[in-house]
């Protein structure tokens, strides 16, 4: 693991394994790169170099009072490219950071970049609007924020359990995983978990889907009630020329650990 400089004289907070072709896994809100625990595994005994890191806010990375926007992200993520000429990498986004890949891919380019896959992923805009009737109501997120500022660690329980699909019946994950997530979730700053509620709500990234100009994979669970699939992952695979969507019937959110084994065969295929 190592620590490296952003652009505005951050640290972010950065582990690379592994050899092989590079993969780069960018993780979701309110977690940190540790999220990809079963991903990494599974790509690193494929014979992967997988890189993950801490978004600025967020676990081991410095803990800004502000910055939280995906023009800032996008950048973020090129000095990870960057620091040590990364080249022909794919590119993997779990919820926000979808966000991340589609800014990245508008500001930067592709040069670097060979693949990109969505994972439950928020692009390409979520908030209710006019043009974009199917999104999900400005209300939702408003209460989101205040439920952070009144309890956040009430807060990221309950939604851990909306997170990974847990109800009176079914349980996909244990409750060691449920206390390991919360545990990530607590490692993030109030600020940044709250300012990228309304980064991921309301960045619009329609005008930035023409910029995926490499083969991309989508995959989403259709019982998502974090990131409703219909106004994200199917509206991007309709709008991304080429894309392949694949839907997991009856998946939560958390997919990376509900349908881990599943998910790693799909992305090592999609990678290979």
């Amino acid at each position: 693991m190592a620590l490296i400089d952003t652009k505005d004289g951050l640290k972010l907070h950065v582990k690379d394994i592994g050899s092989g072709k590079p993969v780069v896994l960018i993780h979701g809100w309110p977690l940190t790169g540790d999220m990809f625990e079963y991903q990494t595994l599974a790509l690193i005994e494929s014979g992967y170099r997988v890189i993950t890191y801490d978004r600025r806010g967020f676990g081991h990375s410095a803990h800004p009072a502000s910055g939280y926007d995906y023009d800032t992200f996008a950048d973020d993520l090129a000095t990870v490219l960057e620091k040590d000429d990364i080249r022909d990498v794919t590119l993997v986004g779990f919820s926000m950071g979808g966000g991340e890949i589609a800014r990245y891919l508008s500001r930067h380019g592709a040069t670097r970049v060979a693949k990109a896959a969505l994972v439950a992923s928020v692009v390409p805009f979520l908030l209710k609007s006019n043009d974009n009737p199917d999104g999900v109501d400005a209300s939702v997120f408003e209460e989101m924020k205040q439920e952070v500022r009144r309890d956040r660690f009430a807060f990221l329980k309950e939604f851990g359990q909306q997170f990974y699909g847990v109800g009176w019946v079914s349980s996909p994950v244990s409750n060691a995983l449920l206390d390991w997530s919360f545990v990530l979730a607590l490692m993030a700053s109030p600020k940044a978990t709250i300012d990228c509620i309304d980064a991921f709500a309301r960045t619009d990234f329609r005008p930035d889907l023409k910029s995926f100009t490499v083969p991309t994979l989508i995959i989403h669970g259709t019982s998502d009630k974090t990131i409703p699939i219909g106004p994200s992952s199917r509206a991007a695979a309709k709008a991304i020329p080429g894309s392949k969507l694949i839907e997991y019937e009856g998946e939560p959110h958390g997919l990376f650990a509900t349908a881990a084994d599943r998910l790693n065969a799909d992305l090592i295929a999609f990678i290979s």
